[in-house]
């Protein structure tokens, strides 16, 4: 979903600002919660071997996606995607999927079951099983919501409130694609614009229309105790950020230049004239994982990385909360971080 910059539309208001209101409406004490809402799954404890993950996500027509550029197919892989990556984000093992979905007159029966057959397509490499939903006719506009569960170690799933100062920031794969791969579809371009070789455009897309969910990365990171905190980048660096610091009640700095930034999306900023870095800082829906490392860990993290295939990326580090969210160049200057990610409930301006 494109980044936007603040301005209200909806009485809800902010959609951050409601989610805390329902969190502290919906809190009260359980012993079988051992998390509840504010990570990107609730964790339960369900048995002593291990743990049970929850996450949902809804999708809605016009909000998230648009049949006119994204096929059926594609639509149902990124939305069981996005579940995946929560998981992922917990360092957990994903099992059982549920779907529920309103559908509106105009899909056919056909489009319904290329909307199945793309999340199957995503969730089968990881032996999800689809085990029920429900189903509705919708007025205007499909809706799509997909529950995911999944098991953790005990008292070891990845959380976003571990951050401490002096960790080192990082994250995998590269940022700002699936923006970039989203811009080639929605926007035509101009005549004079340089022009993308088409691998680089196929890149793109592929990265939009099927992301990856990192499952594999979360787990090695759990497995080798290696990561504080962990979140996965769904509404883009800045805001997926944001929400790591404020449930670890720090500040970070980033450095743009070590941002990493596939050579496809370098050459489409170009094509059109826009900052490279910024499309990584802003564009959500990569779903990399976001995470820290302690300094303490860090010879222990690098020796382990260098026998994966993993690409990871210390972009920053973890400073105290006065500081806030900053950018620091290599010149040494410093300026601040503006959380423009995208924000349900808000237009940009």
């Amino acid at each position: 979903m494109p980044p936007g910059r603040s301005r209200r539309t909806n009485s809800v208001g902010s959609e951050f600002g409601l989610i805390r209101l329902l969190q502290a409406q919906a809190a009260r004490p359980d012993r079988q919660v051992y998390r509840g809402i504010g990570d990107d799954a609730a964790i339960l404890k369900t048995s002593a071997n291990e743990w049970t993950l929850i996450t949902t996500d809804l999708l809605a027509e016009g909000v998230h996606f648009d049949p006119a550029t994204s096929s059926y197919e594609h639509i149902g892989y990124r939305a069981a995607i996005a579940n995946l990556s929560d998981i992922a984000a917990m360092g957990g093992t994903p099992r059982f999927m549920l779907v529920a979905i309103a559908i509106p007159p105009t899909c056919s029966t056909k489009q319904i079951q290329q909307l199945y057959r793309g999340m199957m397509r995503a969730a089968t490499p990881y032996r999800v099983r689809l085990v029920g939903g429900d189903t509705s006719a919708s007025k205007q506009g499909l809706f799509l919501s997909i529950t995911l569960t999944g098991t953790v170690d005990p008292r070891r799933a990845l959380l976003r409130s571990g951050a401490r100062v002096g960790d080192r920031v990082y994250v995998t794969g590269t940022l700002g694609d699936s923006h970039a791969g989203l811009g080639l579809l929605t926007t035509p371009r101009r005549p004079t614009q340089a022009s993308l070789r088409p691998a680089q455009t196929r890149f793109l897309l592929a990265r939009h229309h099927r992301p990856s969910a990192r499952i594999a990365e979360g787990r090695w990171l759990l497995t080798h105790g290696l990561a504080s905190a962990a979140i996965d980048l769904s509404d883009g660096l800045t805001g997926d950020l944001r929400h790591i610091c404020e449930a670890s009640g720090v500040g970070a700095e980033i450095f743009p230049e070590a941002l990493p930034i596939s050579p496809a999306c370098r050459a489409y900023a170009l094509a059109r004239g826009i900052d490279a870095q910024q499309i990584a800082l802003q564009g959500g829906e990569d779903y990399e994982l976001l995470f820290t490392v302690p300094r303490r860990k860090q010879q222990q993290f690098d020796r382990l990385a260098a026998n994966t295939d993993f690409c990871m990326t210390c972009i920053g580090s973890i400073t105290p909360k006065r500081l806030g969210l900053r950018l620091r160049t290599e010149a040494g200057v410093t300026r601040t971080l503006p959380v423009t990610s995208y924000e349900h409930f808000l237009r940009p301006s």
